[in-house]
């Protein structure tokens, strides 16, 4: 069975965007176990300088590292990663589990960015846009387009 796990660092205030997760998540449960993880945010005041912000992203690094099992295969969410588009992803997706990849685990990281601790770990970057988007967003993004992937591999129809 698929396993399809979500990690996010950091909490989701708007209602739309949790009702966004629920949708999807119900919507992909058909094709596997899906999961959504937080992971706390660190703390930092209102104008942190460099070494404040890549120590916290580096503690909010070990946090997500320390959920995510040897053979788990990580998708990292980055806009320093690859831009791809749906068929691309869906192929993507679908060569890894022919190769016997199970365990899918996507990391958002937080309104900082991302650890180099997880990027290393990643398996793969992937890049929505050249352009910024929060968080929160960007998860309700990879889970429809998950969701898309599937439904393109299986051949079934899905309204654009």
């Amino acid at each position: 069975m698929i396993k399809l796990r979500f990690i996010l660092v950091g909490k989701v205030k708007d209602s739309y965007l949790k009702t966004g997760y629920e949708e999807y998540i119900k919507r992909l449960s058909k094709y596997g176990k899906v999961t959504l993880e937080y992971v706390d945010e660190e703390k930092l005041n209102d104008s942190p300088n460099k070494l404040e912000i890549l120590k916290a992203l580096d503690e909010e690094g070990e946090k997500v590292l320390n959920r995510i099992k040897d053979d788990e295969y990580v998708i990292t969410c980055d806009i320093h990663g690859k831009n791809i588009d749906s068929i691309e992803f869906s192929s993507f997706l679908e060569k890894n589990i022919d190769l016997g990849k199970s365990t899918f685990t996507f990391v958002i990281g937080s309104s900082y960015g991302l650890s180099d601790l997880i990027r290393k770990r990643s398996n793969f970057l992937l890049s929505f846009s050249k352009m910024t988007f929060t968080h929160p967003l960007t998860l309700l993004l990879i889970l429809e387009q998950v969701y898309r992937a599937f439904k393109i591999m299986n051949n079934e129809n899905y309204q654009k």
